[in-house]
């Protein structure tokens, strides 16, 4: 009787020990399902700003060859543009210091 007690102890002891690596197993898998998500999100945001930033320049190469057509309004348009990134700057500089 006393073995059978002593096996069943080894077998809970042994059962406990692989519950626990699989618990660890089971968080690094976790981890390792975030990492990936998280870096899809930098590669997504990272095509978005790179879309941004071909727009943007596009716009400008269009508003800057209005201006140099001699365009009044054009020019206008490109003052003001000019005007409110600084002032959008000149806003967020003083919010954040």
């Amino acid at each position: 009787m006393s073995d059978a007690y002593e096996r069943e102890r080894q077998n809970n002891s042994r059962l406990d020990e692989l519950a626990s690596k699989v618990s660890a197993l089971r968080g690094v898998t976790i981890d390792i399902y975030d990492n990936a998500r998280d870096q899809h999100v930098i590669d997504s945001t990272s095509e978005t700003f790179s879309t941004m930033t071909t727009s943007l320049k596009g716009s400008a190469t269009r508003l800057t060859r209005m201006a140099q057509q001699g365009n009044k309004i054009a020019i206008f348009k490109l003052a003001g543009i000019i005007v409110g990134i600084v002032l959008v700057l000149y806003f967020i500089w003083h919010l954040i210091f």
